[in-house]
């Protein structure tokens, strides 16, 4: 998760001419960084002590300078300038919610805790998907395993990760690609698509039958010992596969025994999970304290009630906001996955107010939404605000940060670092967006109990991708979903929109 924080006063253009708004999006700036009149500015190569001497003796004749360096040279030189403004202005009231919830829009159930981990995606998806199994058996507090899942993407990565590199045996090693994707071969962080790769092949338990484990909790030991390990079992695949004597039937088998010890680290790790073919039973009380007991396969368990008429997760899809490409668009990115030949990353690129429609109409269909931005950017995690103007900037420093959405994906400053679900929205009298409600997952001490409050504009600048099933993006524009038909433009493995949440 991203933790730097920033501060966008501008916003894309709302009009739809695609050229114009790439053209307005690629080279309009709002910033303001000269804090040196005109004649005092000069240019030079090499920084002189004549230069420093002249910015220091304008520095320490600046009033509002010496006002700031008093203050922030004895704190946070961001988070001290949250603006008491804003928090009192966003209010977490909202006018469209979840049918069956609270006032508020929150459901039944507990706010949840990824820890020290990367597991956000996974901590949205189940969260989206809980909300199926709450309404049909009328739960109080209940979770779905997150561990669970963490387990099997793990393994699914390990896999996934061999196979590259059996795939990629006539690249360099210090080539772009294989650096690349030496880098974090088993990380935390993934997609929609992947967790839906993850859910269809193993389908979802109870927390209370495959609860957290310390390495599930506080993730990093674990992901740095494998990432080793595999690093070392792409070495030994590679210098196998180099011998004249190894046929491919040898290297699989080679293959699988790495497997197998990725599996038992998993084990020891994690715990061993329930067996796919075995049945469990769950014995639980509902939100009225009657009695129940489930028997059945974690499949059968996500095929009864993971699911609900209409909302299918495999039917869901991701609506992408990225103006560095043309609209109207299907995208992936070059081997981003976790299942070897599964369900590949899909992106439909499309204008922001798409995604405010799909929300909207989300929301009234009663769905939850699993989305996906730059949580660490203009963002306050105590009070649980998302707002553009959270921090003021300007006044303390004297200049404003003026990157657009594309200049901020282009220089590598913005990306998905975080997913999140939306469960309510708030609208003007026009029926626009004034402020959506997020459920987190940094636990009930984040926020306002675990909820969070984000503003449209904060949606425009760094929200990049909303899930949305297929029967609601239908109501807002049936041709959203038909590009999901149309060949995909594939882009690069470091692509900013390849960044896992």
């Amino acid at each position: 998760m991203g933790s730097t924080v920033s501060k966008a006063h501008t916003t894309p253009p709302t009009h739809t001419d695609l050229v114009e708004e790439k053209e307005a999006m690629k080279f309009s700036f709002d910033s303001d960084s000269s804090v040196l009149p005109d004649n005092k500015i000069r240019a030079f190569n090499a920084l002189s002590l004549d230069t420093l001497a002249e910015w220091s003796e304008d520095f320490e004749n600046n009033p509002t300078f010496a006002l700031s360096r008093l203050v922030l040279s004895k704190a946070d030189p961001v988070q001290t300038l949250a603006s008491r403004p804003v928090f009192v202005r966003d209010a977490k009231v909202f006018n469209l919610s979840l049918k069956g919830t609270g006032a508020h829009g929150e459901y039944p159930g507990p706010r949840t805790n990824q820890a020290s981990s990367g597991r956000c995606w996974l901590f949205a998806t189940t969260n989206v998907l809980r909300y199926n199994v709450i309404e049909q058996l009328k739960l109080g507090d209940f979770e779905l395993s997150q561990n669970y899942l963490f387990f099997y993407d793990k393994l699914e990565k390990a896999n996934y990760y061999l196979e590259n590199v059996l795939d990629l045996l006539d690249e360099p090693l210090d080539g772009r690609l294989l650096s690349y994707l030496n880098q974090a071969p088993v990380n935390d962080g993934g997609q929609w698509d992947m967790a839906v790769n993850i859910i269809e092949k193993y389908g979802v338990i109870p927390k209370t039958l495959y609860p957290e484990a310390f390495s599930s909790t506080a993730s990093g030991r674990l992901d740095s010992l494998l990432t080793s390990k595999l690093r070392e079992y792409s070495l030994l695949l590679r210098r196998a596969a180099a011998s004249s004597t190894q046929s491919q039937d040898s290297l699989r088998k080679l293959k699988a025994t790495f497997m197998s010890e990725v599996f038992s680290t998993l084990s020891i790790a994690l715990g061993s999970p329930p067996q796919l073919d075995q049945k469990f039973t769950w014995d639980y009380y509902d939100r009225d304290n009657k009695y129940h007991s489930w028997t059945g396969t974690p499949k059968e368990f996500y095929v009864q009630f993971g699911k609900r008429k209409g909302m299918d997760p495999k039917d869901s899809f991701s609506l992408i906001h990225d103006p560095r490409n043309a609209y109207e668009k299907l995208y992936s990115v070059e081997r981003l996955g976790n299942v070897w030949k599964g369900r590949p990353v899909r992106y439909v690129n499309a204008p922001i107010t798409v995604l405010e429609d799909a929300v909207i109409a989300g929301i009234k269909a009663n769905t939850p939404l699993f989305f996906g931005c730059d949580v660490g950017k203009a963002s306050n995690t105590a009070e649980g605000v998302m707002d553009c103007d959270v921090y003021d900037i300007q006044a303390a420093y004297g200049f404003k940060l003026g990157m657009n959405k594309a200049q901020r994906l282009e220089t590598g400053e913005s990306s998905m670092t975080h997913a999140m679900v939306i469960t309510a929205v708030h609208l003007d009298g026009s029926g626009r967006p004034v402020r959506y409600k997020v459920e987190n997952s940094w636990s009930d001490s984040a926020g306002e109990k675990g909820w969070f409050m984000m503003s449209a504009a904060w949606f425009k600048e760094y929200v990049f991708q909303v899930v949305v099933p297929k029967s609601v993006v239908d109501m807002v524009d049936k041709k959203w979903s038909d590009v999901l038909e149309t060949e995909a433009h594939v882009l690069k493995p470091w692509d900013p929109m390849g960044t896992l949440a």
